[in-house]
């Protein structure tokens, strides 16, 4: 509760007047919810009365469990700029037990029925930061007016990359988005298509021209989910492109041929910022789709994301930054055969799991 306490203190309490309810206190209650498996501001009022007894060992509660009403109107009112810093803190402490480096994958995820009235073609969309090697959210944030871009470049702005190679989609491979990566400390993988016409017929030329040269390639299969899929990758020097297509930091280009199965060959191409070995430039791309794996699968499957139905005001934010907190916490705890769903489930039927997953906390 120290570390918690320490980390969430720069949330700003946005009551006019001091609540009937220490604000630390709701935000802590609201944290164990989530990671017995709330969904709602219900069901984290639900969970507050039911474990009464064991969150007073911990709080001082002095007016009690607040209601669910009392949950929704903060989670309306609080500022996701504050929560979130707040969450960066927690996360830094966690990452002290772990170095952050290797991949940092970007990515936004719509929050599908966390609509306005009327806009349900156009849900918001959460952008996060995500550590491959330790599976754990770094940062957060809703992109602005639904502009994935402009939320990724907020998201870089936060974050400290030396050591870090920052991978994105083909929607990122833009010059400042390159740029905001580099000098934060980072380097990239970005994947570039037909959005970016200049680039990737430069990247395809200088791979054209490395395979005439015979350059080396790397291949993998695996059979992993049952599915069989083969892999190779070719990469070829491309200083020269960085000045005359004024795109910072490319040293190099790779292009990556998958197939699956029976489907039809997928060819990717991508620019970077360093001349990696064919082999770990097949890890790199692979270690990207953990965030759709790891992260987006278990917040749809596991935790009901796309079901989630807070709409109003700050609410879906501050709820989207909650259970990726809450997943960061489960995740540090170190049995690594627990799968997610299970550790959730336990710590809503075993209190003393409960506090196991606490414990790693600090």
């Amino acid at each position: 509760m120290e570390l918690f306490a320490e980390c969430f203190a720069v949330v700003e309490d946005p009551r006019k007047r001091d609540g009937d309810h220490d604000l630390t206190e709701m935000l802590f209650i609201s944290l164990l919810a989530a990671l017995c498996g709330a969904k709602y501001c219900t069901d984290i009022a639900v969970f507050g009365r039911a474990k009464k007894e064991l969150l007073s060992k911990v709080l001082v509660l002095k007016n009690g469990i607040p209601s669910h009403d009392t949950f929704s109107r903060l989670f309306r009112m609080l500022d996701p700029k504050s929560l979130e810093k707040a969450f960066r803190r927690f996360t830094a402490a966690f990452a002290e037990q772990v170095k952050i480096d290797g991949v940092v994958a970007l990515d936004g995820k719509a929050l599908r029925r966390a609509y306005e009235r009327g806009k349900s073609h156009m849900p918001p969309v959460m952008v996060t930061a995500w550590a491959a090697k330790t599976r754990l959210a770094l940062a957060n944030v809703l992109a602005p007016g639904n502009n994935e871009a402009a939320g990724a470049l907020q998201l870089i702005e936060m974050l400290q990359l030396k050591g870090c190679v920052v991978t994105m989609d083909a929607l990122h491979c833009r010059r400042d988005t390159a740029q905001a990566i580099i000098a934060r400390g980072g380097d990239y993988v970005l994947a570039v298509k037909d959005n970016q016409p200049s680039l990737l017929k430069a990247a395809k030329a200088a791979i054209a021209k490395a395979e005439r040269e015979k350059a080396k390639k790397a291949s993998t299969a695996d059979a992993d989910h049952g599915r069989k899929e083969a892999r190779s990758a070719m990469v070829a020097a491309a200083q020269d492109l960085a000045e005359s297509l004024d795109f910072p930091g490319l040293v190099a280009v790779a292009r990556v041929k998958s197939k699956r199965g029976g489907d039809k060959q997928v060819t990717r191409y991508f620019l970077l910022t360093r001349h990696y070995q064919p082999r770990q430039l097949l890890a790199i791309v692979r270690q990207h789709w953990s965030i759709e794996n790891t992260l987006h699968w278990t917040l749809d499957v596991v935790l009901d994301e796309d079901q989630a139905r807070s709409r109003k005001d700050y609410a879906p934010e501050n709820l989207a930054v909650l259970r990726r907190l809450a997943l960061n916490v489960a995740r540090m705890h170190p049995d690594a055969k627990i799968s997610m769903r299970a550790k959730l489930k336990r710590a809503g039927w075993d209190e003393n799991f409960l506090l196991e997953l606490l414990a790693n906390m600090r």
